[in-house]
């Protein structure tokens, strides 16, 4: 089914036209065709969530690699997550970072509690700041990959997700050793609780099916093409001895802390299948680990494992023999080249005619989280000022991600989310006629009564929306630039003719000028104000309404 024809299901509403599948059949080679907005429209809606009108007009005044260069340029690591609420906290006073400090011992599970409701919060506000950087896109990539549910330990998913920003477009072998051993990972997969009078597969396990070289279809007894039941064992011996201090901790002088207990650790040398060559694996205490994966890396199907990942994220979800001959075999050769550095990988695919060609644009639909995104940013939401509003305000952004089927912190198993890796649907897991009316639901409280945090109601400022247009005044023009910033295809004629009669039903271009115009003369008019919202509500609601506006 073509993704129009998906769309349709869910929607009566009048829509553009999409290209056709099937993917494109071109390569690596270096675009060097038109730039301008409609190509920066279509690079930082899949490198960013929800780019704005200003950043959308900023990098198409760029060229391809000024563009390419910002997106992935190294963002400093935004400021930790504050106490907001929770007055009682004997360790940090409102406004200041919890991180480090230790837990109240009277109240430890309400303490608990705060803190997760601070890093939902707080994931938010850096979702919603991330700039022209592709950082945000692969830390969730990355969330995804590594897949870990529940925020079980605030410090410990805090530190979690700092790695994943920190190595994002990092180095993937050093991000599989550090993950390893990360205090979340350990918890989430039992690595915690490997010791070598008991040891525990299921770090092991996942390491090899689900991290690196990737389960193949079975060739014989506990063979999966990759790696065997051997390996897995093996791994195991070679991961024992990894332990977490202070997870719960109310004594500042013991921290949230991973160690090495030698005594827990399985001792003699390690031997693996012939998939890695009978490759031995020597005691080494606590580096042996680090030997492990440094065998693994040396398959190349780990490297084809992650760039075909890479590849159905941001660029498309069918992966055919060409795409598989001219984009995914190359790449995975520049990893391995590259020394597993991903930041090359993804700078040669962004500049390849193959992410370029029309069939590439448009043709994803959006995660629920850059739905959302996507409706904050693009429609210039503004964030209270005050602390306490602030974080209860973007807890209930974060909060909408849930009826639409993918929250943060929360992947629905240690495989990450289905719309990922589940032939043939892929991405059209994220909408059904549910989700779609949820959707709905969601772009309604946004445009309309906005959302309320106590006694103050945040909406969005529409008049200030039509604003950032380059002529307000005109008609034509808020038409055209507002389907430019919300639709990742251009609009055509009559779409956009249709759009101007539900701004302005019936009436002629200079009713809407002479409307505005009062507007600016009075505008403290309460009469005059409403009947331009009301109008621009209208436009907004039929453009989010499109399928397209589903799509990046």
């Amino acid at each position: 089914m073509q993704r129009r024809d998906f769309l349709q299901l869910f929607t009566n509403q009048k829509n553009n036209q999409f290209p056709e599948n099937p993917p494109s059949t071109k390569g690596l080679t270096t675009y060097d065709g038109v730039w301008g907005f409609e190509e920066a429209s279509h690079l930082l809606r899949r490198t960013m969530f929800g780019p704005s009108l200003a950043q959308l007009n900023q990098v198409a005044g760029m060229d391809l690699d000024t563009a390419i260069s910002m997106i992935l340029a190294v963002q400093p690591l935004p400021p930790p997550p504050l106490n907001a609420d929770y007055p009682s906290d004997m360790s940090t006073p409102i406004g200041e970072s919890w991180v480090g400090k230790p837990l109240n011992a009277t109240n430890t599970n309400e303490h608990k509690q705060s803190r997760r409701r601070s890093i939902y919060s707080w994931n938010q506000e850096v979702l919603a700041a991330e700039g022209i950087s592709i950082r945000e896109k692969m830390t969730l990539f990355w969330h995804n990959h590594f897949a870990t549910e529940t925020i079980r330990i605030p410090e410990a998913v805090y530190r979690h997700v700092t790695l994943l920003r920190t190595h994002a477009l990092g180095n993937f072998r050093q991000l599989t050793k550090d993950i390893t051993i990360d205090a979340h990972m350990l918890q989430y997969l039992n690595g915690n609780k490997n010791v070598k009078a008991e040891p525990n597969e299921n770090y092991a396990r996942e390491l090899l099916e689900l991290f690196t070289v990737a389960k193949g279809p079975l060739i014989g007894p506990g063979d999966y093409s990759t790696y065997t039941e051997q390996d897995v064992q093996q791994g195991a011996k070679i991961l024992t001895g990894w332990r977490i201090k202070g997870k719960n901790s109310t004594d500042a002088n013991q921290p949230l802390e991973v160690y090495f207990d030698n005594n827990k650790h399985s001792p003699g040398l390690k031997a693996l299948s012939y998939h890695f060559a009978q490759a031995t694996v020597a005691e080494n205490g606590a580096d042996e680990y680090k030997d492990f994966i440094d065998v693994i890396f040396q398959q190349s199907s780990t490297a084809h494992f992650i760039v075909t990942k890479l590849y159905r994220y941001f660029v498309y979800y069918d992966v055919t023999p060409e795409v598989e001959q001219n984009i995914i075999q190359p790449l995975s050769q520049l990893l391995i080249d590259s020394d597993y550095e991903i930041k090359p990988v993804l700078e040669k695919l962004f500049k390849s005619e193959h992410f370029f060609d029309a069939p590439t644009r448009g043709c994803l639909i959006k995660n629920p989280i850059g739905f959302i995104e996507s409706l904050f940013k693009q429609l210039n939401f503004q964030q209270p000022t005050d602390l306490a509003d602030k974080y209860v305000f973007n807890k209930k952004i974060a909060s909408y991600q849930i009826s639409l089927g993918m929250q943060y912190f929360q992947p629905p198993s240690v495989a990450g989310w289905k719309a990922y890796y589940q032939s043939p649907t892929f991405h059209r897991i994220w909408v059904n006629s549910v989700t779609y009316q949820k959707r709905n639901a969601v772009k309604n409280i946004f445009i309309g009564n906005g959302i309320k945090v106590g006694q103050n109601r945040y909406k969005v400022d529409l008049i200030g929306l039509i604003q950032l247009t380059s002529s307000p005044s005109d008609p034509n023009v808020v038409v055209d630039q507002l389907t430019k910033l919300f639709l990742p295809l251009p609009a055509n004629t009559s779409l956009k003719l249709f759009l101007k009669t539900v701004l302005i039903p019936g009436l002629p271009d200079f009713e809407w000028t002479t409307e505005y115009n009062n507007y600016l003369a009075n505008p403290n008019d309460e009469n005059i104000k409403q009947s331009l919202e009301k109008k621009i509500r209208n436009l907004l609601r039929a453009i989010l309404e499109l399928p397209e506006f589903q799509l990046s």
